[in-house]
């Protein structure tokens, strides 16, 4: 027999059901609430609740808990350069929606290696423009060019 009481307004079978795994490109769905504060014409406060959807698009990390009551996902993504972590509780009914985009191939159960390895390859890459920026400009130093028109060659 089928209980009438709802425990949450989630989709629980759904959601279990998304086999979100590490290594996934996930796009979650967030419902945020923003309350504002603003004067009247009677000079009362009045307070305006706005609810809009926001996205966040990222890699998963890591699963935690798998699909039990208090299960959790981390999803990283890499915005204006800079790295940003968000662990999402998984039956969590400030989600409205979790899209799987991609699925990968991983031989890791927690994928946390990737924030040194980021870190790493922006070391890299801003050593390498170091180099580059300062090679051609010592190369013209040493060698000067030689004057391409006729009245040069001839002096």
């Amino acid at each position: 027999m089928k209980s009438a009481v709802k425990i949450t307004p989630v989709d629980m079978e759904a959601r279990k059901n998304l086999g979100i795994r590490p290594g996934d490109t996930v796009r979650v769905w967030q419902n945020i609430t923003e309350l504002k504060t603003q004067k009247q014409a009677n000079k009362k406060e009045a307070t305006v609740k706005n609810v809009r959807k926001q996205a966040f698009e990222g890699t998963v990390l890591a699963v935690k808990h798998g699909s039990e009551a208090g299960a959790t996902f981390t999803v990283r993504r890499v915005a204006s350069g800079v790295g940003v972590e968000r662990n999402f509780p998984l039956y969590s009914p400030m989600i409205d929606e979790v899209e799987v985009l991609r699925r990968a191939r991983v031989r890791r159960a927690k994928l946390y290696f990737i924030r040194r390895k980021a870190s790493r390859e922006a070391r890299h890459i801003m050593r390498r423009e170091g180099r580059s920026l300062a090679a051609p400009a010592a190369a013209a130093a040493q060698h000067p060019e030689t004057p391409q028109t006729a009245e040069g060659a001839v002096e």
